[in-house]
């Protein structure tokens, strides 16, 4: 059976939990407490960058978001969430990507940023723009299609559809952009998006942890990446 190594509100997990529902596999969720457990040696066997999401399939083990998505595509192929059409695909591709290199960073910023007064002109604001100028991008990107790729649920909402319904919440309101908000609606109204909703608690939870684990994963890093050095300097 697949088994993925999760944490719930992870944006880089939820995909893969989404792609898993919404191919309709059987698999096992595995938790994993990224108060620190994922620097533990039992989780640092499965990646070593101590990070989720982590799937395995029998005895081959994936890491990195877009690698299990691509996995599980070319494995279990049905249903598709990746077009055969080159127009589709790039659309499915770009909106997959701008949403992960460009919306989440912003996404991230305005978290960390945003019981912050004093730096609310500088680093909240060019959070702000950057997420507002990937909005547009989305936006004119769907069009008036259903979804990124025309009549076919894909890769793009996704990566994409986890997070952007959050933008409100976050000071940038969907209003603004009327086609994203529709996409958005029809979206969490699928089984699986409800599936994986967090509650409000679990969303206050998330940005409190957003705004102190960065800290706690930093110096952990530099613990493990000084072990590791030494270990490399012991003599044979």
């Amino acid at each position: 059976m697949l088994q993925l190594y999760y944490a719930r509100p992870s944006a880089y997990a939820r995909p893969v939990w989404l792609a898993l529902l919404e191919k309709q596999l059987t698999f096992e969720l595995i938790p994993v407490d990224l108060s620190g457990k994922q620097f533990e040696p039992e989780f640092l066997a499965l990646n070593p960058f101590s990070h989720v999401p982590v799937l395995v399939d029998g005895d081959f083990r994936v890491i990195e978001s877009l690698a299990i998505l691509d996995y599980l595509e070319a494995k279990y192929p049905t249903p598709s969430l990746l077009p055969t059409d080159a127009i589709a695909l790039a659309k499915t591709r770009m909106a997959q990507l701008v949403a992960l290199n460009e919306l989440l960073p912003a996404f991230i910023r305005l978290i960390i940023n945003e019981d912050n007064q004093t730096e609310r002109s500088t680093d909240w604001e060019l959070a702000r723009l950057r997420a507002i100028n990937t909005l547009v991008f989305l936006e004119n990107l769907l069009g008036d299609s259903l979804y990124f790729a025309g009549e076919q649920l894909t890769m793009a909402e996704i990566v994409a559809g986890t997070f952007v319904y959050r933008m409100p919440s976050l000071g940038i309101p969907l209003t603004d952009y009327p086609k994203l908000q529709v996409w958005s609606e029809r979206l969490l109204l699928r089984p699986a998006w409800q599936q994986i909703e967090l509650s409000l608690e679990e969303w206050s939870n998330f940005k409190r942890h957003i705004k102190v684990i960065p800290k706690i994963w930093e110096r952990r890093r530099r613990q493990r990446i000084s072990s590791l050095s030494e270990q490399r300097l012991q003599p044979i």
